[in-house]
């Protein structure tokens, strides 16, 4: 199984950025779908953004479209989520995950076609 692992998160103030990585145990972070999701506690894990292997599919959550932005370096071995405007409802645990199943344009996965996740890391917006 696929050993994910994030990382950059924090404490910032509302209005400020951060830019989460994905990495993975082997050198080159292969999958068909790379999703990032988040936690609040009392909440159900809830979808952030994805992106397809190609980068050419990359759907949204509502209310992060237009301030995330998800990418990957040119060396495939890392997936970022670059995170502006950030705002305290934005607070949660972030994970990385992959799938197996292809994205279809415009649609993102079902949370339960993935298949490996990282640990999270904390991401806390104050106001």
């Amino acid at each position: 199984q696929v050993q994910l692992v994030e990382s950059g998160g924090g404490l910032v103030q509302a209005g400020d950025s951060l830019r989460l990585s994905c990495t993975q145990s082997r050198r080159t972070l292969d999958f068909n779908s790379l999703g990032w999701f988040r936690q609040s506690p009392g909440k159900e894990r809830e979808f952030v953004a994805a992106m397809n292997w190609r980068g050419d599919i990359t759907p949204y959550a509502d209310s992060v479209r237009g301030r995330f932005k998800i990418s990957r370096n040119s060396a495939k071995t890392t997936v970022y989520l670059q995170m502006n405007d950030l705002k305290p409802e934005d607070t949660a645990l972030y994970y990385c995950a992959t799938s197996t199943v292809f994205l279809q344009r415009g649609q993102p996965l079902d949370i339960r076609e993935y298949d490996s996740w990282g640990q999270g890391t904390q991401v806390t917006v104050s106001s």
